[in-house]
């Protein structure tokens, strides 16, 4: 049972599950631009001074524990010269410390701070709370429908990424 890539004569793909006759068609494009769209609108708060990209490896640094710099670039997909950017604005706005790592003299390990932690924690909370005013303007059959969807969407998100034909 493999997944085909469809397009339709509007450019919009669709994905259909070989041999399960009846079941829904997906747009993708569709569901792409869905899913854009709620990121971007996640998004546009106050991110205390923080780019996108500075606020994802600060959460993983928030998540994960202090961390050697080689392990946030890997974890993050940043480039060395970007990381070292990146972590020299942290520590500039007290989000992040840098100390030597015990193990290799030649390695830094990063750990957020308390100041960093709160700015993540009210960075949350501040999405949590538009996503709930949002969810409010959903019928109740809408958000049950979207409660029985989030572990596919967890799964999606968690993917590694499927390989381009």
């Amino acid at each position: 049972m493999s997944t085909e890539p469809v397009v339709d004569r509007r450019g919009l793909a669709l994905a259909r599950e070989a041999g399960f006759a009846g079941e829904a068609e997906i747009d993708v494009a569709r569901l792409r631009v869905a899913l854009a769209r709620l990121s971007r609108r996640l998004r546009r708060h106050e991110l205390a001074g923080l780019t996108p990209t500075q606020l994802a490896a600060l959460a993983t640094i928030g998540k994960t524990g202090p961390m050697r710099l080689g392990d946030l670039a890997a974890a993050e997909g940043i480039a060395p010269s970007t990381l070292t950017r990146l972590v020299t604005a942290l520590e500039d706005i007290g989000y992040v410390q840098r100390t030597a790592d015990p193990s290799d003299a030649r390695a830094s390990t990063l750990a957020i701070t308390a100041h960093g932690q709160e700015a993540l924690e009210r960075i949350r909370t501040e999405t949590t709370l538009m996503l709930m005013a949002s969810l409010e303007l959903l019928t109740p059959e809408q958000r049950s429908v979207l409660a029985a969807a989030l572990p596919v969407l967890e799964q999606l998100a968690d993917a590694q990424g499927a390989v381009a034909r």
